[in-house]
């Protein structure tokens, strides 16, 4: 079978096929190390779970979203003490064809923390990382958020936490031409949004010579004699979930892990991998939002989903504040309540603006297999993260009164359902209970982290799977600790210097 085409779903025989090396997923990460290692002149093969959308076929609606690009219409949930929906997409592209588009630097502090307590070194240099991120920004065209059309809830924002002498600012995104559609949730039908679908995919095939599978799930990498050799699968429909053909692609000189935080991990111990730490060492930043109710129309269904953000409190309270209008099948079960009272609520929509605090949280989790063959996801904020996003939840309020708002509605069981601006420091008593908070689980880490110890990663310092030569992780699920900030652009920073290296250890692909 010849290079340089798109698989969808197939039925019938066995579908092989051969290349220098496989990447599961097209994600964030597994799309910067697959163009990378093509344009260097290597045969690339990606494996994607998910379908194949093009923008003028995302769903209008979010719930089309779900059922369409989300795996499992977005059901995966970490449990624990309380149940935190998790928050992924599945398809070509990856869970950032439906984030925000947010282009955040890695921190400094970051990565010195790997060098210096994860043991490694400098190949995750501020150097290294920013280069890689310098022509990121460049390919994805990264750029501040046009302000003509951030839309009112954000200014709102930026102005209220301003006034408070706290650091706001416009957000840094990879779009070309926003038109503040809000449809950055949905998948941006206007092709504003640059993510790897239409740009980094589409060289690989019509350029490079490299092919895309899609609905292609892998089920187990091939290791014999301890090197990765390939991936096996089988093809699964994107609406009826009927089983096609099987696959199998033998990859001469890796495979390249990047199936996320969720699926990464499960896809290792599927392949027989045993390793102390595997499944272990999952993170994420938690978070919940806070509504603020305007005498006058915000109309936040205006502008792109997020255009202000704040990282004044990143390392004293672990927060990132942001603003972040959401579609109204999300916004309904947001806000809470039922019958009239729910009502009533929806019915003054135009009016509200929703920020949230995003915790850099200091819980560790486990991802799973199931005997089934799903995953199992285990996570419960500790009692510091609460305290954080009790922090962050009280600044966003007084923010919000502070630009004139009448009522905030907090969602945290145990509080009034309302609070007006003399009401605020009853936040301080908010319950340290997971239970009585509205979180989401986004910005996954975690399950087969980098590091030097080998009782504590999965992947060395050599950027191999330990104990199997040729393996390697470059998603979010290698990422030894959290950032503080949105990963997206740090995942491709290190699929990219991480498939660098490889280049450089091969660079003949004779």
């Amino acid at each position: 079978m010849s290079a340089g085409q798109h698989l969808p779903f197939q039925t019938g025989s066995t579908i092989a096929m051969q290349c220098d090396y496989c990447v599961v997923g097209s994600g964030a990460g597994g799309a910067a190390a697959a163009i990378t290692l093509a344009r260097a002149g290597f045969v690339v093969v990606v494996c994607e779970a998910g379908p194949w959308k093009d923008p003028e076929d995302y769903p209008w609606s979010m719930l089309g979203t779900m059922r369409e690009m989300f795996d499992d219409w977005g059901t995966l949930v970490a449990t624990g003490e309380s149940i935190i929906p998790v928050v992924q997409a599945s398809l070509v592209g990856g869970t950032p064809v439906i984030n925000s588009a947010i282009v955040v630097r890695t921190p400094g502090d970051v990565l010195r923390e790997w060098r210096d307590e994860h043991g490694l070194g400098d190949t995750f240099d501020d150097n290294a990382i920013g280069t890689a991120q310098d022509q990121i920004e460049r390919e994805l065209q990264v750029q501040p958020t046009d302000w003509t059309i951030a839309g009112r809830a954000s200014d709102l924002m930026l102005q209220g936490l301003r006034k408070l002498k706290i650091e706001a600012h416009p957000i840094t995104r990879n779009v070309a031409h926003c038109k503040g559609a809000m449809q950055c949730l949905q998948g941006c039908r206007n092709r504003s949004k640059q993510t790897a679908n239409i740009v980094w995919m589409r060289e690989l095939m019509h350029d490079r010579g490299g092919s895309v599978l899609s609905c292609a799930p892998v089920q187990r990498v091939a290791i014999a004699h301890g090197r990765a050799t390939g991936v096996s699968g089988r093809f699964r429909h994107p609406q009826t979930r009927q089983a096609g053909a099987k696959f199998e692609i033998q990859a001469r000189l890796g495979v390249i892990l990047a199936a996320s935080a969720t699926g990464t991990g499960p896809l290792l111990q599927r392949s027989g991998v045993r390793l102390p730490a595997l499944g272990k060492y999952f993170r994420g930043h938690p978070g919940a939002g806070v509504v603020g109710v305007y005498p006058d129309p915000v109309n936040m269904h205006t502008g792109p989903s997020q255009a202000t953000a704040s990282m004044h409190h990143r390392l004293d309270h672990h927060i990132k504040l942001e603003s972040l209008s959401l579609p109204l099948e999300l916004f309904a079960a947001r806000v809470g309540g039922a019958g009239t009272a729910l009502t009533r609520k929806l019915a003054s929509t135009s009016h509200c603006a929703m920020w949230v605090t995003a915790v850099r949280a200091q819980a560790e989790g486990t991802v799973r297999q199931t005997w089934w063959g799903g995953r199992s996801v285990h996570y419960t904020p500790t009692q510091r993260d609460l305290h954080s996003l009790r922090t962050g939840t009280k600044i966003l309020a007084r923010a919000h009164f502070e630009m004139g708002a009448t009522k905030v509605w907090p969602g945290v069981v145990g509080l009034p359902a309302e609070l007006g601006p003399d009401d605020v420091d009853c936040l301080d008593h908010a319950p340290l209970d997971n239970r009585a908070w509205t979180w989401v689980l986004s910005h996954l880490f975690g399950g087969a982290v980098l590091g030097g110890d080998p009782n504590r990663s999965v992947v060395g310092p050599d950027l191999h799977v330990r104990g199997v030569r040729n393996l390697h992780v470059v998603d979010a699920a290698a990422l030894p600790t959290t950032l503080g900030v949105n990963p997206q652009h740090t995942i491709m920073a290190v699929a990219m210097v991480t498939a660098a290296r490889l280049v450089q250890q091969r660079p003949d692909t004779n």
